[in-house]
């Protein structure tokens, strides 16, 4: 995608062969570019959101493999790096896809071949990324066109939640691909964007890609969503994912699941883009079976924000002494989404229909 007319990417390689990344804590008010060197550097990126977004995750886990192995390609520091950087965020299951993918390539080869072979895996991740997202906004636009059409060529009104787009992603992004994609097209689209406390990952990123796509939207408090769906100004939610469960139960950010509920309540489709690293096939009850990450306490009690002299500043909201919960995602069972977009297409979101979109991939019945 583009900033400013130049295309960027959330995370690359440059001239020299060394990993960059935009430092996504810093957006929507500046934009910061830092080199990522060393395993200890990349542990710290993911745990503390310089990156984020199940994809992206893995992605740049695939990079911190890679380089651990130009540094010390030995069997130990193969291990070492794995633990380190599994352990750094517990719900996206990108994450542990992408190490188990780095490691599994890894670990038969004498440990001279490993770092060309971690770097050429991890610049392959980065592009089979890419092209999963751009294969769910072309699925996804068709549901857009058919909305579309109904309207008699009228706007398309999309709600979203959190950030599924780019800069949760290598390109293109998940939730945001098949808007991308309409925009294209030529199909009149607007966007209501959730603010998504308490990171404002909505706020801060998703209103500021759209923006500088220069895509028509609205950012709006969470707690709007349910108001607009009752008034028929929402024809459609697209969200994203950090895993799915082999049934078709949805982890994403805290209040999804809400946004869910009023959806079906008001007849409005609800669908989940799902890049197929993201499905957890090991699991089936995604209440009880994903481990949500409880996250820092200080994200719910202060705010980022820019003051009046242009400073990025943090600020305290709630009174001392004033305790917080941080759960950072929910579960929305698969009965409350209208359909899974994938690269491969849509299905519903149960066992039977994910079985017959991945046989391949699928456990048996």
């Amino acid at each position: 995608m583009k900033i400013d007319g130049k295309p960027f990417r959330s995370i690359w390689r440059d001239a020299a062969g060394t990993v960059q990344i935009i430092d996504q804590r810093w957006l929507p008010h500046e934009l910061r570019i830092v080199p990522l060197t060393d395993r200890a550097g990349f542990a710290t990126a993911i745990r503390d959101m310089w990156v984020r977004g199940a994809p992206l995750i893995g992605a740049t886990a695939a990079y911190g493999m890679a380089v651990q192995m130009a540094t010390d390609p030995s069997d130990a520091a193969l291990d070492t790096t794995w633990d380190m950087l599994h352990e750094t965020r517990p719900t996206a299951i990108n994450l542990r896809w992408a190490l188990d993918e780095m490691r599994a390539l890894l670990a038969p080869l004498a440990p001279a071949m490993r770092a060309a072979a971690a770097f050429a895996r991890a610049d392959a991740i980065c592009e089979e990324d890419v092209e999963i997202n751009r294969q769910i906004g072309l699925h996804g636009l068709a549901v857009i066109r058919a909305i579309a059409a109904r309207k008699g060529g009228g706007r398309v009104n999309v709600l979203t939640h959190c950030n599924a787009g780019w800069p949760a992603t290598v390109d293109w992004g998940t939730a945001t691909s098949p808007i991308y994609h309409a925009v294209e097209a030529g199909i009149d689209i607007h966007v209501f964007v959730d603010e998504t406390r308490p990171r404002n990952q909505g706020a801060q990123l998703t209103a500021w890609e759209l923006n500088k796509a220069g895509v028509s939207h609205d950012l709006i408090v969470d707690n709007a969503g349910g108001h607009l769906m009752q008034h028929g100004e929402v024809d459609l939610v697209i969200v994203g994912t950090d895993r799915t469960t082999a049934n078709g139960d949805v982890c994403n950010k805290i209040g999804t699941y809400l946004k869910a509920l009023a959806a079906q309540a008001n007849g409005v489709p609800f669908y989940v883009a799902l890049p197929s690293p993201t499905i957890d096939w090991t699991v089936r009850d995604g209440l009880r079976e994903i481990p949500i990450e409880e996250r820092n306490a200080q994200e719910v009690t202060h705010v980022q924000g820019r003051d009046d002299s242009g400073r990025t500043v943090m600020v305290q909201i709630s009174p001392d002494g004033t305790g917080a919960r941080n759960p950072a995602f929910d579960v929305t069972p698969g009965h409350l989404v209208t359909g899974l977009i994938t690269e491969r297409g849509i299905c519903p979101a149960t066992a039977e229909g994910m079985r017959a979109l991945f046989p391949d991939r699928a456990p048996a019945a």
